[in-house]
Parts: structure tokens; sequence; C-alpha cells
């Protein structure tokens, strides 16, 4: 059972989350840029554990965990972004000497009537765990910060008919850049995320040699992703982009793979194979079979005979 201590401290406004840090009133009720390093309430009355029922999207000036690959450091040191969607819990596990940055905090109701309020969704790193955060070079950097700043200026201006526009606009952009620069960021880690590709095809070798399929059903993408230690969606988004394939495309290949070789080898029915292999019903073997190959699996035995 969890201890009270351990339950996330849920914020369903911008305004509440700043009274709790000891801000002043946001400028607007639905959409807040603040640096952390102004917090006013001590450490040890802040909550450990928070839910924001709000985006937040914050940019940390001095990110200590700069990764080493080998010999090699490809990532960058001089400042990093991370993102987090409403409902996610937000845990503090010890007290940062550093909070200097901009954190950006916007309501879904901001985005309501704007094309955005869809977009947002098809941005995977809102998913990304804390450890997969957008490292950035300093030209990136500097990209990023003019972004905030110009939001800043809306922010600080009267608001008018064009505000929301305006500001919409700024963190499609910041958004849009984001996006480019974890596109950098997966070819600059290529040796690693071939390291964790090698790993996972392991992974899936074991699971289907062990049969562990028997047990514990088909393989997921979260079932990967947390023996990995990475978010399902940072899997998904660094195989996309290293393969063009997703982590449920590569489970289904493995899984057409194994299948071929208890067709061509065994003299396993299509049904027992198909249990083998972790599926709860011989037809959606079928399916994916006859989807991935053209040919239904019994076709694809016969073609051998």
């Amino acid at each position: 059972m969890k201890q009270a201590g351990d339950i996330p401290k849920k914020f369903n406004s911008i305004s509440e989350l700043h009274r709790a840090l000891g801000f002043s009133r946001p400028l607007h009720p639905l959409v807040s840029l603040v640096n952390y390093a102004d917090i006013k309430t001590p450490y040890a009355q802040l909550p450990k554990a928070l839910l924001l029922n709000f985006y937040k999207i914050s940019y940390k000036r001095n990110l200590t965990d700069k990764v080493k690959y080998g010999q090699h450091y490809y990532d960058f040191d001089e400042g990093g972004l991370s993102f987090i969607a409403p409902n996610q819990v937000i845990s503090s596990a010890k007290e940062e000497k550093d909070y200097s940055g901009y954190t950006l905090l916007f309501h879904p109701d901001f985005l309501s009537t704007y094309p955005l309020a869809t977009r947002i969704k098809t941005f995977g790193f809102f998913s990304y765990a804390a450890n997969e955060a957008l490292f950035l070079s300093d030209r990136e950097t500097q990209i990023i910060i003019s972004v905030f700043e110009n939001i800043q200026q809306e922010l600080s201006n009267p608001i008018d008919d064009f505000s929301q526009d305006v500001i919409i606009s700024h963190i499609e952009v910041l958004l849009n850049y984001s996006n480019r620069f974890y596109k950098r960021q997966f070819l600059t880690r290529k040796a690693v995320n071939h390291n964790l590709l090698t790993l996972m095809e392991q992974l899936l070798t074991m699971y289907f040699d062990e049969e562990q399929a028997l047990e514990k059903g088909l393989p997921t993408v979260d079932y990967l992703a947390d023996q990995l230690n990475v978010s399902p969606r940072y899997l998904s988004d660094m195989l996309r982009n290293l393969t063009g394939q997703n982590a449920q495309q590569h489970i289904h290949e493995k899984l057409i793979e194994k299948a071929k070789i208890f067709l061509t080898s065994t003299h396993l029915s299509v049904s027992e194979i198909a249990y083998q292999l972790g599926f709860e019903h011989s037809q959606s073997f079928n399916k994916l079979f006859k989807k991935k190959t053209n040919l239904t699996p019994i076709e694809f035995k016969q073609s051998f005979n």
C-alpha cells in the first residue's frame, strides 16, 4: 500500500501550481512561462510527486547526465528539453542544485479549436522518460531560447484578439524544432541505438527459443521497453529512425521468422504453432501471417513440399 507521501499531488490549473511553487499569478490562466530557479517554496515543502492536468515543456540549462558511449560523448551538455503530457506523474528523487531554465505550461483547453489540439498527440516525445531528454547543441539552444523569449514577450503584452494565435504559433514552432532536433539526436546516438536493436533482437530470440510465449503470451512493446530500460514510445521512434519499422513491426517480423521455421521443420499443426508463439486464437496467427507473406500458413507449408 502506498504511503500518503507517495500519492502524487494533482494540479488541475496552472494558477494552482504557481501558488504551490511560490510564483506570482500567471499572466494568462491557461499558459505560463516560468523559471524554476525562482521557486520560492522551500524544497522540503514541495510535493515529491506531481500530476499535472496540462502540458509542461522544460528547458534546463545545466544537464549533468550527458551520456558517454565507448570513448566518445554523443550528446551535448549545453542544456536540454523534457516534455510532459497531461496526467503524467512527475517524481522528484532528490533536490536539484540548479533549476535554472524555462518551463512552459499550457492547458489543453488553450489549444481547443486549433489544429494543434489534435496534432500535439503525434509528437512522441511527450511519452519519453526523463532519461530520454532532448540534449541540445549550442546552436539548437539559441534557437529554442529565442522561441521561449518570443512566448514570454507575447505573454507580457496586453491580451488582444491575436494573442492566442501568436502564442500557439510559437508553441508549434517549438514542437517542430524539437522534432527536428530529436531526429538529429537519434543520428548522433546511432552507435548506442544499434546496440539497443541488437539487444532487442536477442530478447525476442530468447523469448521464443525458451518458449516464454507459452506462459506469457505474445511479446509486447511494453515488455521489450522495460527490459531495455527505455520508454515504449522512445523505443518505437528510435527503431523507426534506425530501420524504418517501429517496435511492433519488429515483433511481428520475429514472429513470422519463427513461424516459418516451425512450418518448414516440424510436424506441428497451424493451431499448435500459433499456441507455441503465444497466440490465443489461431485465426489471429493466420491473419497476421497472410498479411506479412501473402500466403496462409498452410499455403506456405505446402510450398516447401
